[in-house]
C-alpha cells in the first residue's frame, strides 16, 4: 500500500533529542506498563551511544514522527547481545558463529497503530538495513504468528532461537530472528538449484 510518509535518519543527537515525540509511539504500539517507560527511554538513548548506531524515522504530511526503527553493530558486552549468544553456544555453536559473528542489532521497528498496515514498517526496516556493511541482522519479536513476524519473515528473517525467554521476563516467550544482508525483497526467489544454506556452504 502506498504511503506518503517520509522517512528521515537521524544521527544519535537528533534521535535522542527526538525520543519523547518516539516514546509515544512506543507507548502506543506496545502498550507496556507505564512504570517501565522511563527505563526504556534510558535504554534507547543508551543505545544511541553504541558503534555504528543509525535510526531511521517516518514523518507524516504534518511533520509528525508516525514510526522509528533503530539498530547498531553487535558485539560482546552489550547486553541483548551477549544473553543471546550464551544461549546460541550451549545450543548451537554453529549458528552462532553463522548469524553473529558479524551483525547488526535491529533494536526496535515501531508503528503508531494509527498508521499501521501501510508498509511503514516494511520501509523502515529496508530503509535502515540498505546500506550496512554488516553480514546479518538480528533481532528479537514476540513469539507466535504476530503481524511484526510475518514481516520479518517476508524479508527473509528466519528463527534462530524459539520460545526464548530473557532474564528478567520469564512469561514472555520471543523469537530470535536472522537473516543475511541485504534485505530479501518481497517477493523475491532464491536462484533454481540452491538451498537454503547455500550462503553458508559457498
Amino acid at each position: 500500500m502506498q504511503t506518503d510518509t517520509e522517512l528521515w535518519e537521524l544521527a544519535a543527537p537528533a534521535f535522542v533529542h527526538a525520543l519523547p515525540a518516539l516514546m509515544e509511539i512506543y507507548a502506543a504500539a506496545m502498550d507496556p506498563p507505564q512504570d517501565q517507560l522511563g527505563g526504556r527511554k534510558v535504554i534507547m538513548e543508551q543505545h544511541s551511544r553504541n558503534p555504528g548506531f543509525q535510526s531511521v524515522t517516518a514523518v507524516d504530511a504534518s511533520g509528525g514522527a508516525v514510526g522509528f526503527a533503530y539498530g547498531f553493530h553487535g558485539q560482546r558486552g552489550q547486553w541483548w547481545h551477549d544473553v543471546v549468544t550464551q544461549a546460541l553456544r550451549a545450543r548451537d555453536p554453529s549458528a552462532e558463529r553463522r548469524w553473529f559473528r558479524d551483525s547488526f542489532e535491529i533494536a526496535e521497528v515501531h508503528v503508531h497503530p494509527d498508521h499501521q498496515g501501510r508498509g511503514i514498517g516494511r520501509r523502515l526496516l529496508y530503509r535502515l538495513t540498505a546500506a550496512r556493511a554488516e553480514r546479518t541482522a538480528v533481532l528479537s519479536t514476540h513469539s507466535g504468528p504476530t503481524v511484526a513476524r510475518g514481516l520479518y519473515t517476508s524479508c527473509g528473517f528466519v528463527d534462530v532461537l524459539t520460545d526464548f525467554r530473557f532474564p528478567g521476563s520469564p512469561h514472555q516467550p520471543f523469537a530470535i530472528m536472522a537473516a543475511r544482508l541485504p534485505l530479501r525483497e518481497r517477493g523475491a526467489a532464491r536462484s533454481r538449484g540452491r538451498s537454503r544454506v547455500w550462503r553458508w556452504t559457498g
